[in-house]
């Protein structure tokens, strides 16, 4: 937390967790960051993220805390990308289960 000001962690059911103080997880705006590129291959570097703070409702510089934190530990926070994907995944598998069953 001395390294990355800004920043804490929170355990929960995936385990220990970099979250922004008072926000999100940091995966979660790497996530929404990784999401603006994808989606404005065009943009620069500031207008990606100007684009992803403005769809997070958070200041710059909070996403900035997040993106330092991701470059320093980029395998940690992309492990948590894919583990939310796959529970994402998973989740929509058993809704189209139900909704079959249902129908």
């Amino acid at each position: 937390m001395e390294e990355h000001p800004g920043v804490l962690f929170r355990d929960g059911p995936s385990g220990r967790r970099a979250v922004l103080i008072g926000g999100p997880d940091v995966w979660e705006v790497v996530r929404v960051v990784q999401s603006a590129r994808a989606a404005e291959p065009d943009l620069d570097a500031e207008a990606v993220v100007r684009l992803a703070a403005e769809t997070m409702g958070l200041p710059q510089s909070r996403m900035r805390v997040a993106l330092d934190y991701w470059a320093a530990y980029p395998d940690e926070v992309e492990q948590e990308i894919r583990d939310a994907e796959e529970a994402d995944r998973l989740a929509q598998e058993h809704w189209q289960r139900e909704r079959r069953l249902l129908s």
